[in-house]
């Protein structure tokens, strides 16, 4: 039987399941490719929402009718020009449960994963792009001469030739003290509130722990403002840099872990907020897919990006709504992996209910995960971009904010604002910001 026999009566889920023989098979892999990318020529709908596609139809009106010209440089060209925003998979009206099953965003995972273990090993770029936890303790151990490091033209120059990244990349800082480490050293006494409205589990996210510690302060004050009693279990990156670059086996490792140790949080009676639409999207949506397993399916039922949690809690009248301070006006960037999870504008509504005058942006930042980082990718990640630029300073606001960390930092590098997360200015609202200063 060949793979196209072996595809066609096979259920879709298969062939992207990676603990399956057909996933890591060129033909059948191939096969996926035309038979998507078919589809995806007819219907023509994501014409406009990234370079894969731009290239996908380009090609195909410049050489014949049909995918069937697409060869496998083009299908590889494709696949380079993906930088999983996963806003596809949303707009498509041909995703599961259809019978066309059609999933892009994960057909590029696969290909990816394919490519990889047909190399015999992952790029040292994606390698280093993927070890966040690692990068984030060195980087955090020697704050703050690593920043400087970061910043440093020659220094940059040399990270450019060995690792790919885009010398005028702007990165994010490290801070010395850690999320977890300021969350340990804190006593839970500090909290007055208790938990008369339940406990939640924080997956900080690597970019908090290491980062934006700040962000991470603001959202366990406003919880436990909010009488919510909080726990930060152990736990390592979410796995998205890893599975970005093809590194399955690290990915479920990553994905192993966490669900084993949220998986504990929530028997305990927690749910699982997180900071972050990257992580608090893997969680749900991948984690399930390459687990399988009906403890990952818990985990993922009982996870919930922050905003999204705190609204909530809000229609349950669990949100205390004496807000002390007007915010002001917020330009706020509605991040691509938070659409992605099809849940509405949470944050937009909660920054609302706070008392900001919230202008919504729905424009990719185009960076997502390791993309824009990559020398090969910058200057079209920038110029992808720009009407995202061009939005935020035109409406001319007193903060800029986004869910996203590399949204922030993109932002950030195209405009000169600061961005700030949207939990900062709901604890601003509290007049919390104020609280820790005194406390200091």
């Amino acid at each position: 039987m060949t793979s196209d026999e072996k595809d066609r009566n096979t259920t879709p889920d298969a062939v992207y399941d990676a603990g399956q023989p057909r996933f890591w098979e060129r033909g059948s892999l191939d096969n996926e490719f035309g038979r998507i990318f078919d589809i995806c020529h007819q219907c023509r709908r994501c014409f406009d929402l990234c370079p894969s596609f731009d290239v996908m139809f380009k090609t195909i009106d410049n050489r014949g009718e049909d995918a069937s010209v697409l060869t496998s440089a083009d299908n590889k060209r494709i696949l380079d020009f993906c930088y999983q925003c996963k806003l596809c998979y949303n707009h498509c009206p041909y995703t599961p449960p259809h019978q066309w099953a059609l999933d892009f965003p994960r057909l590029m995972l696969r290909a990816k994963a394919v490519e990889v273990k047909e190399r015999g090993r992952v790029t040292l770029q994606d390698k280093a792009l993927g070890k966040t936890d690692a990068i984030g303790k060195t980087g955090a151990l020697f704050a703050p001469l690593s920043n400087i490091a970061n910043r440093n033209r020659f220094g940059r120059t040399i990270m450019e030739k060995l690792l790919g990244i885009h010398r005028d990349r702007n990165l994010l800082d490290f801070q010395r003290e850690t999320f977890s480490k300021w969350f340990k050293k804190r006593a839970r006494s500090n909290s007055e509130a208790g938990s008369a409205n339940g406990e939640v589990a924080i997956f900080h996210t690597c970019t908090v722990e290491y980062n934006g510690p700040q962000v991470g302060r603001a959202a366990v004050e406003v919880l436990e403002h909010n009488k919510f009693g909080v726990s930060c279990p152990e736990q390592k990156c979410c796995g998205m840099p890893f599975l970005d670059g093809g590194d399955i086996e690290s990915t479920l490792e990553s994905a192993a872990f966490n669900v084993k140790v949220l998986a504990e949080e929530i028997r305990a009676g927690r749910d699982v907020v997180v900071p972050g639409p990257s992580c608090s999207y893997m969680i749900k949506k991948e984690y399930p897919a390459l687990l399988g397993t009906d403890e990952a399916r818990m985990v993922a039922d009982r996870t919930y990006d922050l905003c999204e949690y705190l609204v909530k809690k809000a229609r349950e009248g669990k949100l205390d709504r004496n807000f002390k301070k007007k915010p002001g006006k917020v330009a706020y960037q509605a991040a691509c992996h938070l659409r992605a999870q099809n849940i509405g504008f949470k944050s937009r509504d909660l920054m609302k209910a706070a008392g900001a005058d919230v202008e919504l942006i729905e424009r990719c930042s185009a960076v997502d995960g390791t993309w824009g980082f990559k020398k090969e990718y910058y200057q079209l990640s920038m110029k992808l971009a720009q009407p995202l630029f061009e939005k935020v300073d035109s409406a001319n606001p007193d903060y800029a904010v986004s869910d996203c960390p590399m949204s922030g930092l993109q932002i950030e590098q195209g405009t000169g604002r600061k961005v700030l997360h949207p939990i900062q200015i709901v604890h601003m609202a509290y007049g919390l910001d104020e609280k820790r200063n005194e406390e200091d």
